[in-house]
């Protein structure tokens, strides 16, 4: 049934999640560094670090992914996914939830659960149909991630509302590795195909089954040994072979003309600084690291890069423009979001005594990143597409 189009930022999934998420990077980093960095008592249902983890994993990313998996399922499966009312719809769900923990209530807890258990639901419906309708079973993999991340949701509020007794960490940490495997098994499929085309077909970038099947079974093994055995042997096991072989992978898929190409660069950095993540995974068992470098190693320098490349290569290819030429103030921004990283994660482990200097200057780098982006790309996310095709 053809649904009646309000306004071309509602065309497509991807226009309304991805500046939602651009914004949200904005408002969300403000606030952690108004209550973390800057001591401002912010009066909210969840505690500082709890709420920053909680809106980084199931508001941020999963804005983005939103976006991502509900544009690409159309291509992969020909059939028309949510759009217009109901696509506004499902973006609403996810502001209300987003929202409602500023707003001075009691139960504004128990609504933004509801709104953001929501939200997953239709998330998960939404990328269902067209799969089932096309009968593209090979895409039921990532509709059981989905499925996974309203589980892990759930039990994070059953946590937050003192019924399950370790809710909350096990919904932060599945969000966590929930999304760096969704990273996993996307990257594995498009950043060769995007290195191959971005370097006009003059590289062939190879990929191994061996290695495939491998980094999925030690990363089952990793997630789940941090998630219920924090600190166990099995952790320390895990993350080194997995930093083996996403170290041989980052060597095949490696071609010199990439450093380019901006829309090529960041995701190849993307993925080094989620292979070293699980070497400071290995550091923090073995030496004196804080288990808080690895863990921003994968949220700031794994998925918060690997998001902004997506979404701005994303972006140009879905309104009609060429992606090999992308705007020049882009590099700038991907470089600040570079640096966020460095300085969050790098400069403490060296300098520690400067330690809040080095996380006010990663979170003003993050910020600064993110309104490049949306200074760049919210015109083109409002407005049809320059070619004049649906979408």
């Amino acid at each position: 049934m053809k649904q009646h189009i309000t306004a071309p930022v509602f065309a497509l999934a991807f226009r309304p999640f991805f500046l939602l998420a651009g914004l949200f990077a904005i408002v969300s980093m403000l606030t952690w560094m108004a209550q973390y960095s800057l001591s401002f008592n912010i009066n909210l249902p969840l505690t500082g670090t709890i709420w920053h983890s909680h809106e980084m994993i199931y508001g941020y990313s999963l804005a983005v992914i939103a976006g991502f998996l509900l544009t690409a399922v159309k291509n992969w499966t020909g059939i028309q996914t949510i759009n217009g009312n109901l696509l506004m719809l499902l973006a609403l769900s996810w502001v209300l939830a987003r929202l409602l923990p500023f707003l001075p209530f009691n139960s504004n807890i128990y609504w933004m659960a509801g709104f953001d258990i929501l939200f997953l639901l239709g998330l998960c419906i939404s990328f269902a149909i067209p799969v089932f309708r096309s009968r593209q079973w090979k895409q039921v993999g990532i509709l059981s991630k989905l499925i996974l991340f309203l589980i892990g949701n759930i039990i994070f509020y059953l946590g937050r509302f003192d019924f399950l007794e370790s809710g909350m960490q096990w919904g932060l940490y599945g969000g966590l590795y929930l999304i760096i495997a969704l990273i996993f098994m996307m990257g594995r499929r498009v950043i060769p195909f995007f290195i191959e085309k971005g370097l006009g077909g003059k590289a062939v970038v190879n990929n191994s089954r061996f290695i495939d099947i491998t980094s999925l079974l030690f990363f089952v093994i990793f997630a789940l040994s941090d998630i219920i055995l924090p600190d166990s042997i099995w952790v320390t096991i895990s993350a080194s072979i997995l930093l083996v072989i996403h170290l041989i992978r980052l060597m095949m898929w490696y071609q010199h003309g990439i450093w380019s190409v901006p829309l090529l660069w960041v995701l190849y950095v993307s993925y080094i600084f989620l292979t070293f993540a699980f070497g400071l995974k290995v550091a923090s068992s073995l030496y004196d690291v804080s288990p808080f470098l690895a863990l921003h190693a994968f949220a700031v320098g794994g998925i918060g890069i690997m998001t902004i490349g997506m979404m701005s290569r994303v972006t140009l290819g879905h309104t009609g423009r060429d992606i090999s030429t992308p705007p020049r103030l882009l590099s700038v921004a991907l470089i600040a979001i570079i640096l966020s990283a460095g300085f969050r994660i790098l400069a403490p482990w060296a300098f520690n005594e400067q330690y809040m200097i080095w996380i006010i200057t990663s979170q003003v780098l993050w910020i600064i990143a993110f309104t490049l982006f949306v200074s760049i790309y919210a015109p083109m996310l409002v407005k049809p597409r320059i070619d004049n095709q649906p979408g």
